[in-house]
């Protein structure tokens, strides 16, 4: 008897490990491949998991926040499924590398696959260019699958609250690196000053070297020269 319940006891923990885990950790999420800078541009990977057991993931619909508007949304192409990408003309056009821009990306739909249980697919896109003064983004996503269940990814988290029941993706964006290119002139600058530092040091070495052979050479005549004029004298007392 005492056997029989601790077996259930340790299922029914199992049970609770596995009903938590698929609440915290099966949702649609979205992950930068590598990092989503501010002010910057990056590859964003929407991961679809497959929660059910009985039913196949058919569609996923993602929105774009409109308060943050990307100039820049460009879906890769997922084997077996389509993609359609929708576009909203702006009360106020943007201005990007100078140039005005009257429509930006709202929602991108991937349909026609399918997601089977306990698979899940990455759906990647490249936006830009990121906000400069916001510290994350939220991306709504509607999830359908084959059975018309629909399940709607859209709630917010509040900061002090538990994690909603269907919790919106959310990217998180990292500081703006610095100048790269300023950066790169100053280590340009810096090496050619070295370089010249070297070129003048080599140069002055070079012009060293030169006056010592020619100090060298002018001490090596005069002493040949002063031996030719012994030998001269010599010869003439012998003639003598």
């Amino acid at each position: 008897m005492k056997t029989s319940r601790v077996s259930f006891a340790a299922a029914l923990a199992a049970g609770s490990v596995l009903v938590l885990s698929g609440t915290a950790f099966a949702h649609v999420g979205v992950q930068p491949v590598g990092e989503a800078a501010k002010g910057g541009y990056a590859t964003l990977n929407f991961k679809v998991p497959n929660e059910r057991d009985n039913a196949s993931t058919t569609q996923l619909e993602v929105n774009f926040p409109v308060d943050q508007p990307l100039t820049s949304v460009m879906p890769q192409d997922v084997p077996g499924w389509t993609v359609n990408v929708e576009k909203t003309k702006l009360d106020k056009p943007l201005t990007v590398h100078g140039k005005q821009v009257n429509e930006v990306v709202t929602k991108v739909t991937w349909s026609g696959g399918k997601i089977g249980p306990g698979m899940f697919q990455q759906f990647p896109v490249s936006v830009g260019q990121l906000p400069e003064n916001a510290d994350q983004m939220v991306f709504k996503a509607i999830q359908t699958y084959d059975n018309n269940e629909v399940v709607r990814w859209i709630e917010e988290a509040k900061e002090g609250a538990a994690e909603p029941q269907t919790p919106a993706p959310v990217l998180k964006l990292t500081a703006a690196k610095g100048d790269d290119h300023h950066a790169g002139a100053k280590t340009d600058e810096a090496k050619n000053a070295e370089k010249d530092a070297a070129g003048h040091g080599h140069d002055e070495a070079a012009d060293h070297g030169s006056d010592t052979t020619a100090r060298a050479l002018g001490i090596a005549g005069i002493v040949i020269g002063l031996g030719g004029v012994a030998f001269g004298v010599a010869s003439r007392r012998r003639s003598a």
